[in-house]
């Protein structure tokens, strides 16, 4: 473990990680609640650790919809884990960027020496989001428990309309700027038509994001992937959203979603609804040095940065610059990138924009272009579009994922980062000893 130049105060190492597949919402509620996900995955991963759970100093867990039996949900999960009554949890909502603002989090606490163990990561259960009552239907029901007699309550019952029973969805509700009223797939019809993405570009991506986890399914390489088991008793092995068969000409025949009479942005161009968890053990020196703990890479630095709503999409490139200017790095410094698949035309967007001197010097304040991300180098193994966008497990998926790809290609260093909604951005580099 040798030094390295980071912005934390002392070095943070990520131990191990383990997640959960990804499971495509499919209409109905998933058979997984969010914090039985979570705890499905961390108890996997706490198996192959040497010491108790509840040697563990904190739990750090980013959601952002837990469900209503799952208030404060880390602390749910750090009890169901053993970690027991003494460590404290606490639960962080950045939107998409939820599970990596808890691995942040957490690494902070590392870096300042307030902990030496920390489980952290994120989760979400976006199949079991909330249908929700309308005001109108909420003062009703109000009306009808206070009117005390009789008639009261019969006056009351008459006045029950078909409007009162239109839910509201919430998952709709989370989706959407309530800044700009804008949708997140608006948002990336916004950033395509900037940098003139074309709907084949991204249906070609979206394909490119298939039969790269189809390839990596097939090769092995998903193996932080841990069986889980439902109630039902049937296990799930695997991120079920891939289509391995995908092909563009298959895709040309979907209707946009968001713009139906001009826009490009479909749903299979889109990242699916999907729910999982992914948790990782993070570590001080000290800590690895008293239980001889492997170690899979460093968080090195990270960033949050914040746009315009209406061009969240370009979120991680504000967010990625940064890291390289305060490290010196070059794109050729860094060998692989992951940057969260919201959208084909999100990520293009991003590539676009690197490579784009103008925005790089007026959006950036860059003296020139960063440059070109090559598509070798980038979500190698394909991403939200092709396995699921889970939002609050998303920033930790990536970042465990990212480690495993530098582990498999020896490779020293890589950047993972998130668009996130509301006009942010965050990244984290992660660097790890090469043989």
């Amino acid at each position: 473990m040798s030094n390295k130049t980071t912005h934390l105060a002392r070095p943070v190492y990520v131990v191990d990680g383990a997640r959960t597949p990804f499971l495509k919402a499919k209409g109905k509620t998933g058979p997984f609640h969010a914090a039985d996900l979570a705890v499905q995955a961390g108890r996997a991963l706490l198996s192959r650790m040497p010491f108790a759970p509840h040697e563990i100093d904190e739990v750090v867990m980013g959601c952002v919809m837990p469900g209503p039996n799952e208030a404060n949900i880390a602390r749910v999960i750090a009890l169901r884990l053993s970690c027991g009554i003494t460590t404290p949890a606490w639960t962080v909502q950045r939107n998409c960027a939820s599970g990596m603002q808890a691995l942040d989090s957490a690494a902070s606490n590392i870096a300042n020496g307030r902990a030496e163990l920390v489980l952290t990561g994120g989760v979400e259960a976006m199949s079991h989001a909330p249908l929700l009552l309308n005001e109108t239907m909420v003062n009703w029901m109000a009306d009808l428990y206070g009117a005390k007699k009789p008639l009261d309550k019969l006056k009351v019952l008459t006045q029950l309309r078909a409007g009162h029973l239109k839910p509201i969805v919430g998952l709709l509700c989370g989706l959407t700027d309530p800044i700009n009223g804008l949708g997140m797939g608006q948002t990336a019809e916004i950033i395509a038509h900037r940098f003139n993405i074309s709907r084949r570009e991204m249906d070609e991506y979206a394909v490119r994001s298939h039969h790269r986890l189809a390839h990596a399914q097939a090769q092995g390489w998903m193996d932080e992937i841990v069986p889980i088991y439902d109630k039902e008793g049937n296990v799930h092995l695997s991120d079920d959203g891939v289509r391995g068969d995908s092909s563009v000409e298959k895709l040309t025949k979907l209707k946009p979603v968001f713009d139906r009479h001009f826009g490009k942005v479909t749903a299979a161009n889109s990242a699916q609804i999907t729910d999982g968890a992914t948790l990782l053990l993070l570590a001080s020196a000290e800590a690895v040095e008293k239980y001889k703990l492997p170690v899979l890479g460093a968080i090195v630095d990270s960033h949050w940065a914040a746009l315009e709503p209406s061009e969240m999409g370009l979120g991680p490139v504000h967010a990625m610059a940064p890291i390289m200017q305060r490290q010196g790095l070059a794109l050729a410094d860094v060998d692989y990138w992951e940057i969260n698949e919201a959208f084909a035309a999100q990520v293009l967007a991003c590539v676009e924009a690197c490579k784009d001197e103008r925005y790089c010097q007026q959006q950036l304040g860059l003296s020139a272009a960063l440059g070109e991300i090559a598509s070798a180098r980038l979500n190698v193994d394909g991403g939200g579009v092709s396995l699921g966008h889970p939002v609050g497990a998303s920033g930790a998926r990536i970042v465990l994922h990212l480690l495993h790809v530098l582990k498999r290609s020896n490779a020293r260093r890589g950047i993972a980062s998130l668009c996130i909604g509301g006009g942010q951005g965050g990244a984290m580099l992660l660097e790890r000893e090469v043989d």
